[in-house]
């Protein structure tokens, strides 16, 4: 059971790392037959995989076709990003007196990260998920961290393609510069300044300016 679950974990990370580094583009099918063909594994683990990446919202089921590759519209965009600033700021809100000196110790160890502008998008933006996750999980309550992962997984995607259009010259650690501002309202316990800075932090995303 155990490989498995490593053979569809491996095809759904594959596929996925596919369609973020443009391989697969938005309305493109992909194709059971093919898939076990190049990733040479039986058709359980790659429905499978394909069922999961239809869950997170990757993918779509055309029944006798395949499965096409979804677009993020600026839309989507907006709304996902809404729905985190809901639950962050609301969680932040109610449990900013959780956080002491370890917790933000070790949200100052992983802005560390956040702060490089040596690795590739697809990179920073893992690093960002650990932040935001460490923040919720800091928070207590394991429903909100699940789904901030969750939603936050799905924006990677719409990073990766707002990345392509971005200035050259716009360092990645410019879309976490909030984090410090977040880490200080907490020690200093700013429920005010802590909503005003996640929304900024969510509003700066990827340079995206269409909130």
């Amino acid at each position: 059971m155990e490989k498995y679950t490593n053979l569809k974990e491996m095809v759904y990370n594959a596929v996925l790392q596919e369609i973020i580094s443009g391989k697969y583009q938005p309305g493109d099918i992909l194709n059971e037959k093919k898939l076990i063909e190049k990733y040479e594994v039986s058709k359980s683990p790659v429905r499978d995989a394909l069922i999961a990446l239809c869950a997170d919202g990757v993918v779509q089921s055309i029944p006798r076709y395949g499965y096409e590759v979804i677009r993020l519209t600026h839309i989507d965009i907006y709304e996902m990003l809404q729905y985190r600033e809901f639950l962050e700021s609301g969680a932040l809100r109610e449990n900013y007196k959780r956080f002491g000196e370890a917790e933000i110790e070790l949200l100052k160890l992983l802005n560390r990260n956040c702060q490089r502008d040596d690795v590739d998008p697809i990179q920073h933006w893992r690093f960002n998920m650990d932040f935001h996750e460490k923040l919720m999980e800091f928070c207590g309550n394991t429903f909100i961290t699940m789904n901030v992962k969750r939603c936050m997984s799905r924006l990677l995607r719409a990073y990766s393609q707002l990345y392509w259009n971005r200035r050259a010259d716009r360092l990645l650690s410019y879309d976490t510069k909030h984090h410090e501002l977040i880490i200080a309202d907490l020690a200093r316990k700013d429920p005010e300044a802590l909503v005003r800075d996640i929304r900024d932090d969510l509003r700066d995303f990827g340079g995206y300016m269409g909130l």
